[in-house]
């Protein structure tokens, strides 16, 4: 990872701080298994270094911005960069304090504390991902008050208080827009620093898919990525919706060309079958018949 960061231009002085907090900073061996091994790489060392540099100064991050900009892939590859163990803690309607924190359980003929995903986290010092921050009721999200703050604590009631261990950090995203979205509390957000995610570009998602898949071809690396933001700027200008602006879809599409699949099935399951309504799916075949010749067989965008 700290290669990478090099190679990407990451300031050499942040890479330096990043592998001492590596060393200073041990992990215990029962969660040596959560720290990740990303599949993707984050590319952009602007975003990197704003990112890196709100970690070191101890402070937590919220990552806000729209679909295909690569919220979770940074998140992943923070935790890898700095050798932490990640929890993924995915938030949603029905989230509660105590499915964050913990609640209690009858083990052995006693009471005791099942562990929630945030308690865990800031025992262990590792990186939380909060995932569609947004999504989750605020009521809930008040127990993360003091554990983002100045306090760094969690009172768990009937236990004990815990203090965040000191290289916890808190790594929150949001898309504002999807169903069941609502506006952040204002109280929790000013506990983040923010970095509103800018939208890949062409380059880099070449990039992305030559990392993800070595024996792809050069030119046809080039071609995925050009339909990809050929969708984008029909998105903008309003033509069709952002359902088939999938980069997920375009990587499993590419990756399902690798298994044999002829890339006119493996785009349409990948990206043009995301629309539901006729007209649009239409529109998006359409862009990708100009892109991919009839018949190209998954076989021939590889090496």
């Amino acid at each position: 990872m700290l290669d990478f960061l090099r190679q990407e231009g990451v300031s050499e002085r942040l890479v330096g701080e990043i592998a001492g907090y590596r060393k200073f900073y041990n992990v215990s061996g029962d969660v040596k298994d959560r720290i990740p091994v990303p599949q993707f790489m984050y590319y952009g060392a602007e975003v990197w270094e704003e990112a890196v540099s709100a970690i070191l100064a101890g402070e937590h991050l919220l990552l806000s911005g729209p679909k295909a900009t690569g919220k979770n892939v940074l998140a992943q590859c923070l935790a890898a960069a700095f050798g932490r163990p990640e929890w993924d803690i995915s938030l949603y309607i029905n989230t509660d304090a105590a499915s964050l924190v913990g609640t209690d359980t009858f083990e052995n003929g006693a009471v005791r504390l099942r562990k929630g995903p945030v308690l865990r986290c800031a025992e262990e010092g590792g990186f939380g991902v909060l995932d569609e921050i947004n999504m989750a009721k605020n009521e809930a999200l008040a127990v993360l008050h003091a554990v983002l703050d100045f306090r760094r604590v969690i009172d768990v009631p009937g236990y004990d208080r815990v203090k965040l261990h000191e290289a916890a950090r808190f790594i929150a995203t949001m898309n504002y827009g999807y169903a069941g979205t609502r506006d952040l509390n204002e109280a929790l957000a000013s506990r983040f620093m923010i970095i509103n995610m800018p939208l890949i570009s062409g380059e880099n998602l070449k990039k992305l898919l030559k990392s993800r898949f070595p024996e792809l071809k050069e030119e046809w690396a080039r071609q995925f990525a050009e339909l990809f933001m050929e969708i984008r700027g029909k998105c903008e200008g309003g033509e069709i919706s952002s359902k088939a602006l999938d980069l997920r879809g375009l990587v499993s599409a590419v990756r399902l060309m690798e298994q044999g699949l002829d890339a006119d099935r493996a785009v349409g399951m990948g990206l043009v079958n995301k629309c539901f309504d006729d007209y649009e799916r239409q529109l998006v075949a359409d862009i990708v018949a100009v892109r991919l010749p009839k018949g190209l067989q998954g076989t021939q965008v590889f090496d």
